[in-house]
């Protein structure tokens, strides 16, 4: 392996939810290490990007498919336009999905006795349902191909407990939050599949691990971040893309010996 051990160059990795703001991280990442970049994401493709991927897409790297990740359909559409352009894909990282921030509408984040079981519906159909689906159809073209490295985007909540007194300032407001149920779940869930198809897939030489994120500071209002810093050791939330090493160390060969395995990124706070 020498000094390729942690090459990407013109491998071709889809980055589902790649218009958001760690997905567009780990496309920068990806696209300055010479890689051809797939973008999947259910938005248009009009929003202003903290990331360079513009830029990617503009120079023939990258290109963006609107995909709905829960469609079956759509998401076949996507792999024949990634097939016409790139080829079969080597990489595929789950990274889209639903999260209920400490800033969003309370209508959404009661308490779990009263949870709406049409958003818990929908949080598992993004975040656990579209992993499923883009993995038995994108992996399935990877695995049949002979290659590939999946790389599934877990949560520190997915495996702790929220800590819902992070979120006890916003009851002086006159407005209760609670930490919902369905994004923990979900993200647990994504575990299991892992192990599942890196045991599976094994044999054709697709490797399956799990990135479990911890807070990415995105502008939280200021007493949650107070409080969320108290419990992470290196005393911060991450900055976006301080991931993209470890995306590129599951996607070369530098981690060729490892699937089935978690990297746990979360400053430390699983640590005490």
């Amino acid at each position: 392996m020498g000094s390729n051990l942690f090459s990407i160059k013109d491998k071709t990795v889809v980055v589902t939810g790649g218009l958001g703001q760690i997905g567009s991280s780990y496309c920068q990442i990806l696209g300055e290490r010479g890689a051809n970049i797939v973008i999947l994401d259910s938005s248009e493709y009009n929003l202003p990007l903290e990331h360079n991927t513009t830029n990617l897409i503009d120079n023939g790297q990258a290109i963006y498919i609107q995909t709905d990740i829960t469609d079956k359909k759509s998401l076949y559409n996507a792999l024949n336009k990634i097939e016409s352009k790139f080829g079969t894909p080597f990489g595929l990282i789950n990274n889209a999905g639903l999260d209920s921030p400490p800033n969003s509408s309370s209508q959404s984040n009661g308490p779990f006795e009263e949870y709406d079981e049409k958003i818990w519906d929908k949080v598992i159909d993004v975040n656990l349902k579209g992993v499923f689906l883009s993995c038995q159809i994108l992996g399935s073209a990877m695995a049949k191909n002979g290659a590939g490295s999946i790389i599934n985007i877990g949560s520190i909540y997915g495996i702790l407990s929220p800590d819902q007194r992070l979120y006890e300032y916003r009851k002086f407001s006159g407005e209760a939050f609670f930490k919902p149920i369905a994004y923990s779940a979900s993200k647990s869930g994504i575990y299991g599949l892992s192990r599942y198809l890196a045991t599976y897939w094994a044999k054709n030489n697709v490797r399956v691990n799990t990135l479990t994120l911890g807070g990415v500071f995105n502008n939280q209002d200021k007493e949650f971040l107070n409080e969320y810093h108290k419990k992470v050791p290196l005393g911060r939330m991450a900055k976006s893309e301080e991931y993209g090493g470890a995306i590129i160390f599951l996607i070369s060969e530098a981690s060729s010996y490892m699937t089935g395995s978690n990297l746990v990124m979360d400053g430390g706070l699983s640590a005490w």
